[in-house]
C-alpha cells in the first residue's frame, strides 16, 4: 500500500522516516518530495509498505503523531488521476491574464491597464 505522509519537518531524512514506519511492518520504499531547484524538502512524502494490514495499522496509529515537533498527517495515498491538472502553460486565469480591471489590472495581450494616464 502507498501511504502519504504530510506536514513533515523539512529536516527529516528518508532513513528516519523509514525507521519510524518499520515499527509497523516491512517498508519497501520511502520518497520525500523535494523542490527540483533548491533540493529542499517540500514537507511531504510517500511510504510504500508490502502488507496492506500493516500499512493500515501504521496509518491509524501514526496520523497525528509528532516528528521533530510537528504533528504529521498520514493517510492512504490517492492514485494520481490522468488529466486532473491542466497542461503547463495552458491556464490563463479569469480575465485574460491581467487581473481584475476594477483593481487596475491590465487586460491580456496588448490591452491597456485600468490606471493608465496620459
Amino acid at each position: 500500500m502507498n501511504i502519504f505522509v504530510g506536514s513533515l519537518p523539512f529536516s527529516v531524512k528518508e532513513t528516519e522516516l523509514k525507521e519510524f514506519f518499520e515499527e509497523y511492518g516491512e517498508v519497501t520504499s520511502v520518497k520525500i518530495i523535494t523542490d527540483k531547484f533548491s533540493g529542499r524538502s517540500k514537507g511531504f512524502g510517500f511510504i510504500e509498505m508490502s502488507d496492506d494490514e500493516s500499512a493500515q495499522k501504521a496509518i491509524n496509529e501514526l496520523n497525528g503523531a509528532e516528528i521533530g515537533g510537528r504533528k504529521i498527517v498520514v493517510n492512504k495515498a490517492e492514485e494520481k488521476k490522468e488529466g486532473s491538472r491542466p497542461p503547463r502553460g495552458d491556464y490563463r486565469g479569469g480575465n485574460g491574464g491581467g487581473g481584475h480591471r476594477d483593481n487596475g489590472g491590465g487586460g491580456g495581450y496588448n490591452r491597456e491597464g485600468g490606471n493608465r494616464r496620459f
